[in-house]
């Protein structure tokens, strides 16, 4: 069967095997769902209006937290013991006691277990303000038998991000504006329909993702009085095909990450994308936002993934007429939509490269007597190009920090194995504990290659100081990474409140972005009030010819201030501020939402501002995808 227009021919099993694999969705049952999808996706098909068709999916609520990250099974906790554990099934710490965390938790921020802010256990509808109903709109919508919801809990859990003051707001019971109205597509031709009704009634569209935004994209803009409906893609959530003679696959946008993952590999592909978030984040979300993954150094960044994108404005589709794998017609229309954050429409299908799944997998780690030679590895592994898979550099709060959350030792020989290597790197190589840094490894590709790879790698570190740490240290570190974001909530419950940036910056300035940054938080932390002195530290993430992604983190007790969450901004705004002053990008991989968008006219020009203004108002006049991002 030839796909679209331009893919490649396949069998009719192996497409079927595909698009079956992903149709269990709430509200449909096993047997004639692909004949549905069929229906859906195709421009002639009719209309279903079917009693399953028009059930509510609700699956993300039931399994994830409302005022928190993740799933609502999965948290760091203290127990009766005082000992921090982390619950669940789901990770590889799940399960276990951590015997640090709390001796680092209490004299990192000064904080104590006996002084706890627990959140708002339940969430009350009368918090939240009554929808503002489009009757007509509605009306319309019911012919077409595509989910809908006015349900307050549908609402407010499409109506946030994971901003620090959205889910503080949240944990407190205070709601703010929030979707009138939530909208499950199952196909491009649902959207079609829902965005030319939209239009024709004057109603305001957010599209909905994963909901993992951390710039404010997803909050209602308090100005809006028309009627906003949150369109959620996630029925859309097929593979649709796969051109093994290309090494593509065209997906619908509404995919989550992991089980684009699992289902490639089911096929023996990978994309290889891993964001931090991509057990909740999607792909159209990716698209969206410019999203980079923590393998791109192989795989590449979404925008080097993307053959092929199907996005509907309220002028139209815009789709490319072929999917070669370059075209020299002009500017490239990827580039209005990649990072478009929803203002211009909803992303329904992308096609993108895929690859088979790599042969062999490594993990490593290097410790170096300190940031400045760790940085100077990078920068000459950068050089070589040699770069694995993943390559993230801590620097020393950071490891003291994943030290801390290393779960209990489960033997007296592993402890007193554990305990030769600090002696080895303290006391024989003389690396000072409150000097040295951490690097964390990820090889992958042909096995022989790999080991090749891996000494290339490792004989640089040695230039600069550098010694090999061990396969465990770097699998626990590049792990640690799905669980960091549950601290967050841990910190809330005592006090400690915190967040994450990033930012791309030249080579000659890494060193100095990182001292300034974090020097600048602690500095305004102190003139702001903040008693007891805050976590600053960062990482570098991804490394490039020209450049690196360099991640910061802060957190603080914020016990004695009045506003904590104003405090918070102003220190975080600072620290933007220096980032800019200092050479850094606006932003590397999160975007900017409505949280950065007052730097966006420095960033890119009056002129630049100008002309997504002018692709703003050919393709959405009346404005109907208003979430007021970027501009």
């Amino acid at each position: 069967m030839a796909s679209g227009g331009s893919g490649g021919q396949m069998t009719a099993k192996h497409r079927l095997s595909v698009i079956a694999g992903h149709l269990q969705r709430p509200g449909t049952g096993d047997g004639d769902a692909a004949v549905r999808a069929a229906e859906c996706r195709a421009p002639e098909g009719p209309a279903d209006v079917s009693e399953e068709r028009t059930a509510v999916p609700r699956r993300r609520q039931e399994i994830m937290k409302w005022n928190g990250w993740g799933y609502s099974d999965s948290r760091f906790l203290f127990n009766k013991k005082g000992q921090a554990e982390f619950t669940g099934k789901r990770y590889r710490l799940s399960g276990m006691i951590i015997p640090g965390l709390k001796d680092w938790f209490e004299s990192t921020f000064g904080a104590s277990l006996q002084h706890k802010t627990p959140p708002t256990s339940n969430l009350n509808s009368s918090n939240v303000q009554p929808a503002t109903v489009n009757e007509a709109f509605v009306e319309e919508m019911k012919s077409t038998g595509i989910p809908f919801s006015q349900d307050t809990e549908d609402r407010v859990f499409r109506g946030h991000g994971h901003c620090l003051h959205e889910i503080f707001a949240l944990r407190e019971g205070k709601i703010g504006r929030v979707p009138d109205m939530v909208v499950w597509p199952n196909c491009h031709n649902d959207v079609v329909k829902i965005v030319e009704l939209a239009s024709k009634h004057n109603v305001c569209l957010i599209p909905y993702g994963g909901g993992t935004s951390v710039s404010s994209a997803l909050e209602c803009p308090q100005e809006e009085t028309r009627s906003i409906v949150s369109l959620d893609t996630s029925q859309m959530n097929r593979i649709l095909w796969i051109d093994e003679k290309n090494l593509t696959a065209r997906v619908e946008a509404g995919i989550i990450g992991q089980d684009l993952e699992r289902l490639l590999n089911e096929s023996g592909y990978c994309t290889g994308h891993e964001p931090d978030s991509m057990e909740f984040s999607s792909l159209g979300g990716w698209v969206a936002t410019r999203a980079s993954g923590m393998k791109k150094n192989i795989y590449g960044n979404i925008e080097d993934l993307v053959v092929h994108i199907k996005m509907i404005t309220p002028q139209g589709v815009i789709e490319k007429s072929c999917q070669g794998p370059r075209m020299s017609t002009g500017p490239d229309i990827h580039h209005f939509i990649l990072g478009s954050e929803g203002t211009l429409g909803v992303i329904t299908e992308v096609t993108m490269k895929i690859r088979p799944m790599p042969e062999y997998q490594k993990y490593g780690s290097v410790v170096f007597p300190s940031f400045e030679q760790g940085v100077a590895c990078l920068r000459e592994v950068a050089k070589q190009r040699c770069a694995p898979a993943s390559i993230r550099l801590m620097d020393n709060e950071q490891f003291k920090f994943g030290h801390a959350l290393k779960p209990q030792v489960s033997s007296l020989f592993t402890s007193f194995l554990e305990g030769l290597k600090k002696l080895y790197i303290t006391k024989f190589k003389g690396f000072d504990p409150n000097r040295l840094c951490v690097a964390t490894l990820l090889f992958e590709g042909d096995r022989e290659k790999v080991l090749q790879h891996e000494k290339q790698v490792y004989d640089i570190a040695a230039k600069f100081g550098g010694l090999a740490a061990g396969e465990d240290n770097g699998q626990r570190g590049y792990m640690l990474t799905f669980v960091i974001a549950y601290l967050r909530d841990l910190g809330m419950d005592y006090f400690v409140i915190g967040e994450s940036f990033e930012t791309s910056v030249p080579w000659d300035r890494v060193l100095d972005i990182c001292r300034n940054v974090k020097a600048r938080i602690i500095g305004e932390c102190k003139d702001k009030g903040v008693q007891f002195p805050p976590l600053s530290t960062c990482r570098v993430t991804q490394t490039y010819d020209a450049g690196a992604c360099i991640y910061f983190y802060f957190a603080f007790n914020y016990r004695g201030l009045a506003d904590p969450v104003h405090v918070y901004e102003q220190v975080e705004h600072a620290a933007r501020e220096e980032i800019l002053a200092n050479g850094g990008s606006l932003s590397h991989h999160h975007g900017v939402g409505k949280l950065r968008k007052e730097w966006m006219r420095d960033s890119v020009s009056n002129v630049g501002v100008g002309m997504l203004k002018s692709v703003k108002d050919y393709l959405d006049p009346q404005n109907i995808f208003g979430n007021r991002n970027l501009l």
